[in-house]
């Protein structure tokens, strides 16, 4: 039998550096905005797109410029908006996903347009889809403008891949990296998982990335997925 190296993952936690973020047309428009900051067409926004789309990678980035407190969306009480006000600029993640209790984020906006605090709001769909019980919240949600980022293009998806692949020293074929870009899930996380999944496979085996190792990697992760 074939002894099998033990793959090691030396690739770590994605890195959401301003130098790490690949602008295509699905995230051109949205990266423009946050490049303008703090020319803004109002202090508060909701970032909207799909999973995997950079969502919080282009906030990572603003968070960092704009030297924001990050907080829970689920925790958003005095204590926070305190916090916020004393750092001129808050990034909410994932609101649609875990909101506390509505009189917190009805009250810490409140206090964000008293105090002209900048804050962003992450989320997979717009304020109007959050289900609010309290009119007076919806209201305030929904004079804040949407900007939205699309799922990653192909292009995007093949720039990633390059990007990821170099990241871990992987030598693979352009062919390689255009098979894999029309058959992945449009996802930024997709692409990390599967690059981190060929990897691992790549070392498990002892062999070089090639396309039949890439399709064994993809037909693996959509079995897993189905």
């Amino acid at each position: 039998m074939t002894p099998q190296q033990i793959p090691l993952d030396l690739a770590g936690e994605p890195s959401f550096g301003r130098e790490d973020f690949l602008v295509s047309p699905s995230n051109a428009k949205p990266w423009a905005l946050f490049e303008n900051w703090p020319d803004w067409p109002d202090r508060i926004l909701a970032l909207v797109g799909p999973s995997g789309s950079g969502k919080t990678h282009l906030a990572s980035i603003w968070a960092a410029r704009a030297a924001a407190l990050v907080l829970r969306a689920d925790r958003l009480g005095r204590e926070a908006s305190e916090s916020a006000s004393q750092a001129g600029a808050a990034l909410v993640e994932d609101a649609d996903r875990a909101l506390g209790p509505e009189a917190d984020l009805f009250h810490f906006l409140n206090r964000a347009r008293a105090e002209n605090i900048y804050v962003v709001f992450t989320a997979r769909t717009p304020p109007d889809a959050w289900r609010l019980q309290t009119p007076d919240l919806v209201s305030r949600l929904r004079q804040a403008p949407i900007v939205l980022i699309g799922e990653p293009d192909e292009a995007l998806m093949r720039a990633v891949l390059v990007k990821l692949f170099v990241d871990r020293q992987l030598l693979v074929d352009v062919s390689v990296v255009e098979f894999v870009a029309l058959r992945l899930e449009r996802s930024l996380d997709a692409a990390r998982r599967f690059v981190e999944a060929l990897d691992h496979e790549a070392l498990a085996r002892a062999r070089a990335v090639t396309r039949p190792l890439a399709a064994d990697v993809l037909r693996r992760m959509e079995s897993a997925a189905g």
